[in-house]
């Protein structure tokens, strides 16, 4: 097992990663509770919740919240039932909420335990690779109609354990997802790993390559998030990529494409505006390439709308009096934020969608 510390501004918290740790949780937890809910979703639950039941105290008493599988449950309407569920539970700030599952879980199930009698514990266990980096740092919401992770907050896990196992049972598209977060972290940190990423088969990785390539990804998050817990600086390059995918997300309907999917062509399109903007020097041919050999679905890019997904963006949480921030990249491991006019990004928009549609997804 690796463990990788997390120095927040609240508290201290441990990532612990390992094989089979959801049958150990009555040694990890380092906390005492009578009362854990456990959220999890329609697809993760007959899978592991009844393993991480059984792995708790026998003298705790524990309650099951199953949301249905997918994005769309990051919804004021999910939000609410998990509340009337806490209530008639009677759960107390002694109590412990537990996030079972991926990204979507993790943030809903953090979102509850902030705003639940102002805040109890809650316990992060990733089943995805996407959650790698959700579930670090301590970001937590819900989506809006118009656009996503409006209404949240910043909270902190006491603990998150990350049992790899449970990655074995991932779907293609999960695996495309998490690696759309991995290959951002490549990009912000280190040229030599992105050329490695670049070079890979994402469906064939070795047990052991993914576990590095998570730890490492964490790493490159922990070392921003301690400098900049709040988004006031520095962990605003953790964005890259994202202002286009949260736009197209909700341009397409949550569920259409996942995160991290969406993340890896909002990637491609930094990249390019990078060149442009910034006469910047980067592998964007090795990148497409890579997308073409992990079948990233970078067709959708042909359909949206530059004047819809602009109103989207300026939506966006990183846009600042209607002015769009984006995260660009002077060169790999060197991000920088520029604020960008709207006619700019319009052009550039126009000139990605025609990109994409000329590229063929058969490689």
């Amino acid at each position: 097992m690796e463990q990788i510390q997390i120095a927040a501004s609240t508290h201290s918290y441990k990532v612990e990663i390992g094989a089979s740790l959801r049958f150990q949780l009555e040694s990890i937890i380092e906390g005492s509770y009578k009362n854990i809910l456990v959220i999890t979703d329609s697809e993760v639950a007959p899978l592991y919740l009844e393993d991480v039941k059984q792995s708790f105290p026998s003298h705790v008493e524990i309650t099951e919240h199953i949301v249905p599988a997918g994005e769309a449950s990051k919804s004021m309407e999910q939000y609410s039932r998990l509340m009337d569920t806490c209530i008639a539970r009677q759960l107390d700030r002694k109590s412990l909420i537990v996030g079972l599952g991926g990204g979507m879980v993790g943030d809903l199930a953090g979102f509850a335990a902030a705003t639940y009698l102002r805040g109890i514990d809650f316990l992060q266990m990733p089943t995805t690779i996407l959650a790698h980096d959700s579930s670090v740092g301590g970001k937590v919401a819900i989506n809006h109609t118009q656009g996503k992770n409006l209404i949240g907050c910043f909270y902190n896990p006491i603990q998150v354990i990350y049992d790899t196992e449970t990655l074995s049972s991932l779907p293609s598209a999960e695996i495309r997802s998490g690696f759309g977060e991995v290959v951002k972290h490549a990009l912000l940190s280190d040229s030599a790993w992105c050329e490695e990423i670049l070079k890979t088969n994402i469906l064939h990785l070795s047990s052991e390559q993914l576990n590095e390539y998570l730890a490492k990804g964490i790493k490159v998050k922990a070392q921003i998030v301690e400098e900049d817990e709040k988004e006031q600086g520095i962990r605003k390059h953790l964005n890259l990529g994202h202002t286009l995918a949260h736009a197209l997300e909700a341009e397409l309907g949550y569920g259409r494409i996942t995160h991290g999917e969406a993340v890896a062509i909002g990637i491609w399109f930094a990249m390019r505006v990078s060149e442009q903007y910034l006469e910047a020097s980067l592998p964007v041919g090795n990148y497409i390439k890579w997308l073409q050999m992990n079948h990233y679905p970078i067709n959708l890019a042909e359909t949206i709308d530059p004047d819809r997904i602009i109103e989207r963006m300026k939506w966006d949480k990183k846009t600042v009096d209607s002015q769009i921030h984006y995260v660009l990249l002077e060169a790999v491991g060197n991000p920088v934020v520029q604020k960008i006019e709207e006619g700019l990004i319009k052009e550039y928009l126009s000139d990605f969608i025609k990109e994409v549609s000329g590229i063929d997804e058969r490689n």
